[in-house]
């Protein structure tokens, strides 16, 4: 998997451009093209996060053209666009617009649209990774670019878990690391009989022994599992770790996100019905709720 295309949505406002750094590390790093792309939103209020709302479609191009001579060095491919006709939902409209334009990651911050965490991840990011099949690296912005300001990537907390589909979405992790240079850190979670849900819960109750038993086996399978992930990306010439945590996958995730300042979390979304409840959409919604670590949101079909 490799990256030829970015797509960044801009609302106009300071924060928004937080995701421009990310752009331009991405861009330089694969050699891949920027679109910067804009929705004129219908009955939009007059400011957002403190900067005059964007009206119309010239005063949008402007914008858009302003930005590029600010932040983008010469010789980086860039187009500019802009969705002229007033859309009444921005997400619906950033859907549509990549699968039109066929990015291969849309860079997204968590402050950029509507200002609410938990109301961009429900409303936005998690609408373009459900309904399409484009990663999306999600950033959480604490203020606006500087000029030359850089993103970089070091150091990427991989979570994996042995399901074929989900060990196939951290391609593009791998391939970020290959180029990058950047240590990999994986980790799985393996819960306890007390943080079981739903009939596992249940079972456990039932048969704490065998429950308790079944965990203990399964943590020593996560292990070697592991182990095996990470002499393959040794192989591969990467620096890589390995850690087995025990508890709520959310809660243990987002723990270790958080003590470990990784530059990237990678994180599949939208994980069939049965598999592990580490990968399902609850729980990576969960984690994102919980730090501000950035995380390439990763589709797994």
């Amino acid at each position: 998997m490799t990256i030829r295309c970015l797509l960044l949505p801009l609302d106009g406002s300071d924060l928004a451009e937080s995701a421009l750094p990310a752009g331009l590390y991405f861009s330089q790093l694969f050699g891949a093209s920027i679109t910067l792309f804009h929705v004129i939103e219908k009955n939009a209020p007059d400011h957002v996060h403190a900067s005059r709302h964007l009206t119309n479609a010239g005063e949008a191009e402007i914008y858009l053209k302003d930005t590029v001579a600010r932040y983008i060095p010469a010789g980086i491919p860039v187009e500019q666009h802009v969705h002229s006709s007033a859309a009444p939902d921005v997400a619906r409209s950033i859907v549509e617009h990549a699968a039109e334009l066929q990015p291969d990651l849309i860079i997204l911050c968590a402050h950029g649209y509507g200002g609410a965490r938990d109301w961009l991840i429900g409303n936005i990011a998690q609408q373009v990774i459900s309904r399409g099949s484009t990663p999306v690296l999600l950033l959480h912005p604490h203020q606006p670019p500087r000029p030359g300001e850089v993103f970089s990537c070091r150091s990427i907390l991989l979570p994996m878990d042995g399901v074929p589909d989900h060990e196939r979405s951290a391609t593009l992790a791998e391939e970020i690391a290959v180029r990058s240079g950047a240590t990999v850190h994986l980790a799985t979670v393996v819960p306890t009989p007390g943080t079981l849900s739903g009939e596992r819960a249940a079972t456990g109750k039932l048969l704490p022994v065998a429950t308790a038993a079944a965990l203990e086996l399964a943590e020593e399978g996560a292990g070697d599992y592991l182990a095996t992930q990470r002499e393959r990306l040794k192989g591969m010439g990467l620096n890589a770790g390995a850690q087995v945590l025990r508890g709520d996958p959310a809660t243990e995730l987002a723990n270790l996100a958080c003590g470990r300042k990784d530059d990237m979390i990678v994180l599949g979304t939208h994980g069939k019905a049965g598999s592990s409840a580490f990968w399902n959409r609850s729980v990576t919604a969960r984690v994102l709720g919980k730090i501000d670590t950035p995380a390439l949101l990763i589709p797994v079909r």
